[in-house]
């Protein structure tokens, strides 16, 4: 298996119960496609390094994860572009 690692940046403007329900269901993403998350780091509301849809700032998490396949990261890249609570995907 192979390690990975995926930032994950979620708008600042959220009330903070929504912010984590967004990396919850986003860990649930992972897992339902055979990815075993090692960690889900909570960074907290930081700067970004240039302003991305107006947001100056961001919530980020640092998921760690191990899958054999890709699957499990394209689905995450696919739903995150989709999802407008997102606003960045490292």
């Amino acid at each position: 298996m192979r390690k990975y690692e995926i930032m994950f940046i979620v708008k600042p403007d959220l009330e903070e119960t929504a912010i984590k329900q967004v990396a919850q269901d986003m860990k649930s993403v992972l897992e339902n496609n055979n990815a075993k998350v090692l960690e889900l780091k909570e960074m907290g509301q930081r700067d970004l390094a240039y302003e991305i849809n107006k947001y100056k700032t961001g919530y980020y998490f640092l998921f760690t994860i191990e899958t054999e396949d890709l699957n499990a990261t394209k689905e995450f890249d696919r739903l995150s572009l989709i999802n407008e609570i997102n606003i960045g995907l490292q």
